[in-house]
């Protein structure tokens, strides 16, 4: 495997910005895989800061399913939007440059948040064919697209009802009433977003559920494929919900939506495949 961390620098990054790559050998001349798919994970942390259990944990269950990893340690507050999103744009450039060295299915690049990491990558899936994002990451439109979006308990609306309101006051910044429902996800979705994959639960009390209800059916409405799990039970925040990610108090696990990431298997599976038919 091969493992690096790189610095990520857009406009506005700070000095500590960087992606950490998880990529698994690849020796052409013995097994039948040439190229991987390729997941970007950005890890939540309300734009304050980036979790250790929503990065590396799933990098490690997606290398054992085949599949190359890589976390994004993107710039948080005072950091404001749009660099978080034209870092993402920096990590399809570099994962493009390296692609034959590291065998990077160029066609197959996923982007999977949790939380206010799901907000970046659900922003992504919604920007990325933006001029702005072409402009400043030198990649063409057509490199910039992912061919999915994945989103654990995502924040996505700035209504005060359901929105985690702190995090889009650390994006945001200054610009927070000036920008705040232009970043409200759900009114956003056109059908050029990315299928995407989304799992919540009813008991989250820190991002509502609503959440991700409202980005189902406003990606519904474009006419964009969803696949969306709901659980019943379970508290913000649980990354792969099992004990390689319990906290030091007992929390984190949450067996009952556990399944969760064997259900995201199947979908990028299902991702992969059908492209393959196309």
């Amino acid at each position: 495997m091969i493992y690096k961390e790189i610095p990520i620098r857009a406009e506005g990054s700070l000095n500590y910005a960087k992606l950490e790559t998880y990529i698994l050998d690849t020796p052409v001349d013995k097994i039948k895989i040439k190229k991987r798919p390729m997941i970007i994970i950005c890890p939540g942390g309300a734009y304050q800061m980036t979790s250790y259990r929503e990065g590396e944990p799933l990098a490690m269950h997606f290398l054992n399913q085949g599949y190359h990893a890589c976390v994004l340690r993107y710039s948080v507050a005072p950091a404001q939007f749009p660099t978080q999103i034209l870092e993402v744009g920096q990590v399809m450039k570099i994962l493009r440059e390296h692609a034959k060295e590291w065998c990077i299915d160029t066609e197959r690049i996923f982007v999977q948040g949790s939380s206010a990491g799901g907000h970046l990558a659900a922003s992504y899936g919604i920007f990325w064919n933006q001029d702005f994002m072409a402009s400043k990451s030198g990649l063409t439109t057509e490199e910039l697209k992912p061919r999915g979006i994945m989103l654990s308990y995502p924040v996505i609306t700035s209504d005060v009802r359901y929105g985690h309101i702190e995090s889009f006051q650390n994006l945001l910044g200054d610009k927070f009433v000036l920008c705040r429902e232009q970043m409200s996800l759900e009114n956003q979705v056109t059908h050029t977003m990315p299928p995407t994959f989304i799992w919540h639960t009813a008991e989250d009390q820190t991002v509502p559920v609503e959440n991700s209800l409202l980005m189902t059916m406003a990606l519904r409405r474009a006419d964009v494929p969803v696949e969306l799990h709901i659980f019943p039970e379970g508290e913000h925040g649980l990354s792969l919900a099992t004990k390689l990610v319990e906290r030091e108090d007992g929390s984190g696990l949450q067996n009952d939506c556990a399944c969760w990431i064997e259900l995201a298997d199947v979908w990028l599976e299902k991702m992969c495949k059908v492209m393959s038919d196309d």
